[in-house]
């Protein structure tokens, strides 16, 4: 891998903030229907999940919990996509 590249914990801390901040501007807006609010957080929880599950991945206590923790973000990481289509 490059040095220059930033590392998964790095770009899903990334990812996270661009979302808490996409969370935010969502619910500035006035005009969006409660429904709006209640998806929102749904994307808010899938977006920094991903993150979550990949730094519970670093201590995992095997080879398969490793797996199943990532494994785990990257169903997370689908939802957030979906999420994010359906805002578009």
């Amino acid at each position: 891998m490059n040095n220059n590249s930033p590392s998964i914990q790095e770009r899903t801390e990334n990812f996270a903030i661009r979302c808490i901040n996409a969370y935010a501007e969502i619910n500035k807006k006035n005009n969006f229907s409660h429904a709006a609010v209640v998806l929102s957080k749904q994307f808010l929880r899938s977006s920094t999940s991903i993150g979550a599950n990949c730094s519970e991945a670093t201590f995992a206590q095997s080879r398969k919990d490793f797996i199943s923790k990532y494994s785990i973000a990257l169903k997370e990481a689908n939802e957030s996509r979906y999420w994010c289509d359906s805002f578009s």
